[in-house]
């Protein structure tokens, strides 16, 4: 049965093979989604976005420079919201 994954996606950091693993999302308060194991992350236009690593942190606060993944702006505790975009 294919998994639907990327060859790419199918390795974490350190070469070993993910296939049938499982996945898990945890909402962090005030912060990111963390998202560990195997998944396809894909652009509003169906591009994909590449995910090397087996655990990424998702943005839900629409501050990161970086979307869709966190780079940690929720932490600043002021507006840093990118423009045309709003915070949440």
């Amino acid at each position: 049965m294919d998994s639907g994954l990327h060859d790419d996606c199918l390795q974490d950091d350190d070469g070993r093979d993910r296939r049938g693993a499982s996945t898990t999302i945890v909402a962090c308060d005030g912060g990111p989604l963390l998202v560990r194991g195997p998944i396809d992350l894909f652009h509003s236009d169906g591009s994909p976005i590449p995910v090397r690593r087996s655990t990424v942190a998702l943005c839900r606060c629409g501050r990161s420079s970086i979307t869709p993944m966190c780079d940690g702006s929720h932490k600043l505790g002021r507006d840093t919201t990118r423009p045309g975009r709003s915070a949440r």
